[in-house]
């Protein structure tokens, strides 16, 4: 959760009821553009790290990149200002001993964030490891966890399910449990590269996202993807294809919506428990 700046008296409640519910608290921070906003940064990563945040989450590149992005050298320029503000916030993370996870949050993959890591080199420095996102950049959903796991601070767990649609595919969260990820393999995975390492339930009720990988705009910004990561990417859903229309919520009211998204979250608890993802 967004934790931004607090009150001392925020602060104290708010960690004596993490600790009483016995949870871990992984904060979400935006990354300082420029010098100007490091002092605004550093006050964030301090009232995290009162309230009892060991890793705060954030993103380098904000935005879908096949939706953001018309040319490759847009998103080189956005990549670019997102490792000078990864530059900028490093020195404080290491200083306060906080650990910053990046998330694959459908901008780099997996070749470039690997990249980014070894380019940094900050013990501070990881990945907010998302199970589900990169699908949309044609990545393998299973050999990403296995590139990532290394380097995970936290663990973003979702389910997606995926149909075809005229312009390429639909994903979509689901309920743990049922979807097309080997979850039980995943976790095994992370765990195994390490094993104190957070996971936190990521179940966004919404409509499907339409990945339109058979556009000319989708590869505007993914000019380098090979062919065969789209051919074997449709493969995977054609063969793994829901057989009921994916869940649509938009057309409900709010408060409709709010009890599809809880009954979602208590199976995917559910499901973790009895299979020992949590």
């Amino acid at each position: 959760m967004p934790l931004g700046t607090r009150e001392a008296d925020y602060i104290a409640r708010f960690r004596q009821q993490a600790e009483a519910y016995g949870v871990f608290i992984e904060g979400s921070v935006g990354l300082p553009r420029d010098e100007r906003e490091l002092g605004p940064f550093e006050a964030a990563v301090r009232a995290a790290q009162q309230m009892g945040a060991s890793v705060l989450r954030t993103v380098m590149i904000p935005g879908r990149r096949y939706e953001r992005f018309g040319s490759r050298d847009e998103f080189r320029q956005l990549a670019e200002q997102g490792w000078k503000s990864l530059q900028l916030a490093e020195p404080i993370a290491a200083r306060h001993r906080m650990r910053l996870a990046v998330e694959n949050h459908k901008d780099h993959r997996v070749a470039e964030k690997l990249d980014v890591l070894k380019r940094l080199s900050s013990e501070w420095v990881g990945l907010c490891v998302d199970t589900g996102n990169d699908i949309a950049l044609l990545e393998d959903p299973m050999a990403l966890v296995e590139a990532y796991a290394p380097f995970a601070f936290t663990v973003h767990l979702k389910d997606m399910a995926v149909q075809e649609y005229e312009d390429g595919f639909l994903l979509s969260e689901v309920p743990l449990g049922e979807g097309i990820l080997d979850l039980a393999q995943m976790a095994h995975v992370l765990r195994q590269a390490k094993p104190d390492v957070g996971f936190t339930l990521e179940m966004i009720t919404r409509d499907p996202l339409q990945v339109p990988c058979l556009t000319p705009g989708y590869w505007a910004a993914l000019q380098d993807v090979p062919g065969r990561e789209l051919a074997r990417t449709l493969s995977l859903v054609r063969a793994k294809a829901s057989a009921q229309p994916l869940p649509r919520v938009s057309h409900r009211p709010l408060d409709e919506q709010l009890r599809v998204e809880e009954a979602n979250i208590v199976q995917s608890l559910r499901f973790a428990r009895a299979k020992g993802l949590g």
